[in-house]
């Protein structure tokens, strides 16, 4: 009996010993397996509260087409007729816009010798030093010169037969003529342009259209395609003929009301220099 108490207690502490041992290696299995569990559930959570991303628009990108009609095709498919009226209306815009520029430098130095004429002219001690004075060629010096020339070749048997007031006026009216021609250069040529440019261009336009037509009808295709094409080429006839047109018509109305205002001061000039040359003052 004593022996078998002695043989339980050790017994009883290597079947003690052992359930610790399997205990604790339950433990040490379930631990890992609680903590993946708490790191698995943890991104769920956070995915949970962060907001959805936005979706992603596919990007859209532009197709250049190539249009086939314009002045370029207008040009290398035209024959000589379409490209006989291009040209004349290319002639047309480039002569108005050289006529505008040259007379508005023409008009802008008139301006300038009536200016000059007002502070020299008059300030001078005679009439000769006040026309020398003036600008070489300029129009007051012209008219200052044909008043001096009246003044002083009053004679022989016809001239002495008119007073030397008529005779002087006459040559100051005749040097005011010819500014006033002179103003007047190139304006006929812009009102020429200003009203037959739209009329070549509807020449052209129509010129296209007949033969647009005629290729239609000899295809036997008559889809949009084939008729809007042609027919919108040949509208740029219209539209180059308008732009050539109204320019012309702007520059002329233009032109001639600052002829108004510088013929103002030519005619000023001109009754004072007559004035002048009659009684010695102005």
């Amino acid at each position: 009996m004593s022996f078998l108490k002695q043989l339980r207690a050790p017994l009883l502490a290597v079947t003690l010993a052992t359930a610790g041992l399997v205990g604790l290696a339950g433990i040490a299995t379930l631990l890992p397996q609680a903590a993946l569990a708490q790191e698995a559930s943890a991104p769920a959570a956070t995915a949970s509260t962060d907001p959805a991303p936005a979706p992603v628009v596919p990007e859209v990108k532009k197709e250049t087409i190539d249009n086939p009609y314009g002045l370029e095709a207008l040009w290398s498919q035209g024959d000589f007729v379409a490209r006989g009226t291009l040209i004349i209306m290319i002639i047309m815009s480039m002569g108005s816009w050289y006529i505008i520029f040259t007379k508005l430098f023409e008009q802008r130095k008139l301006l300038k010798s009536a200016d000059a004429a007002g502070a020299e002219f008059w300030s001078a001690g005679s009439i000769r030093k006040g026309a020398d004075s003036l600008e070489e060629g300029s129009a007051f010096r012209f008219m200052a010169e044909q008043g001096l020339k009246a003044a002083h070749h009053h004679e022989g048997t016809l001239v002495e037969n008119i007073d030397l007031n008529t005779w002087i006026g006459m040559s100051v009216q005749r040097a005011v003529d010819n500014i006033a021609s002179r103003l007047q250069d190139g304006l006929a040529f812009l009102a020429t342009v200003g009203s037959t440019a739209p009329f070549v261009g509807l020449f052209g336009t129509v010129w296209g259209i007949y033969h647009a037509l005629t290729a239609i009808g000899i295809s036997g295709q008559a889809s949009i395609d084939k008729v809007a094409g042609p027919v919108g080429e040949a509208l740029i006839m219209t539209a180059f003929g308008l732009a050539v047109a109204v320019p012309a018509v702007m520059g002329y109305n233009w032109l001639i009301r600052r002829n108004k205002a510088v013929l103002e001061k030519v005619r000023a000039f001109s009754g004072d220099l007559h004035n002048v040359l009659l009684a010695g003052k102005k």
